[in-house]
């Protein structure tokens, strides 16, 4: 899958391990970097586990539209299809099988 980012920022920080561990620890970093590559591998959405330990899964209210896979405790990687507009499935969700590219939004504990 194509992955873009957000922010220059964090595009600099999600390509280097080095900026990855500065930034959010061992852990969390080592976390990070298997799951950019489970994305990175997968041809399309469908493809990225809904169960753990990526646990694929579509966020509500204000982050309508995006996802997000575990990391490490309460962290998650956060990112919307990078489609426009954005691949429908007949029930009017998204068309999981149709999206092949994801802007990552941010790292973040939103709970």
């Amino acid at each position: 899958m194509e992955i873009a980012f957000r922010t220059k920022k964090l595009r600099k920080i999600l390509n280097s391990q080095a900026a990855l561990r500065k930034s959010y620890g061992d852990k969390l970093a080592r976390s990070l970097m298997i799951r950019l590559a489970v994305l990175r591998n997968a041809e399309t959405l469908s493809l990225v586990p809904a169960s753990r330990p990526e646990r694929r899964h579509l966020l509500k209210g204000k982050r309508r539209g995006q996802f997000a896979v575990d990391l490490d405790r309460s962290f998650r990687l956060i990112f919307e299809p990078n489609h426009d507009p954005v691949p429908q499935s007949e029930d009017g969700g998204i068309d999981l099988e149709r999206v092949t590219a994801i802007t990552v939004i941010e790292v973040a504990d939103y709970h």
